[in-house]
């Protein structure tokens, strides 16, 4: 496993749609296992395909506490399916790293997918999770948090501790495999 550059706000490829993954090769695999290492390494909570230069259907994510053993979700040609209510917390993302805005985003999704054995599930998550699903789902598509921010970005040094969202330690409602 290796670790992949991201791409920052600016790249082109961050603003095209990714496409659907036809079959998991190994190849495949390894850059689900290479997203995971960069997502960790960038102390990250999520991650997709196009942040790392690869238009495909694929994100990770992990929400689990640092003393919890990690339990990384992985979402391939992901579909959502329902979302429903109103939530509004800070996001950030490490393709524009060093800054934070509140999203307005539903508080409950749910969701279609594989995981890395191509086995399809159905997921259900609300608040938190709910919110890093949906971030994550917008970077397939060619967006980024940026476009959604209630007022300006703010330097994540400077954002008051009371502002910040715990955005740790969420786990799914429900998961169906299908």
């Amino acid at each position: 496993m290796a670790l992949r550059e991201i791409r920052l706000e600016g790249d082109p490829i961050l603003y095209k749609q990714a496409r659907p993954v036809e079959k998991m090769t190994e190849r495949m695999k390894t850059l689900v296992d290479d997203m995971l290492d960069t997502m960790y390494d960038g102390e990250g909570i999520g991650l997709a395909a196009p942040q790392v230069g690869i238009l495909r259907r694929i994100f990770v994510i992990d929400t689990s506490e640092e003393d919890e053993e990690k339990d990384p979700l992985i979402f391939i040609n992901p579909e959502v399916l329902e979302t429903k209510g109103e939530q509004k917390g800070s996001e950030g993302c490490l393709s524009v790293p060093g800054k934070i805005a509140n999203v307005i985003r539903p508080s409950y999704v749910r969701i279609k997918a594989c995981d890395k054995d191509m086995r399809e599930f159905i997921l259900e998550a609300e608040e938190v999770l709910a919110r890093v699903i949906l971030h994550e789902y917008d970077h397939l598509d060619g967006h980024l948090y940026p476009e959604k921010a209630e007022g300006p970005l703010m330097d994540i040094e400077e954002v008051d501790e009371d502002q910040d969202v715990e955005m740790k330690g969420k786990k799914p409602l429900k998961v169906e495999w299908l």
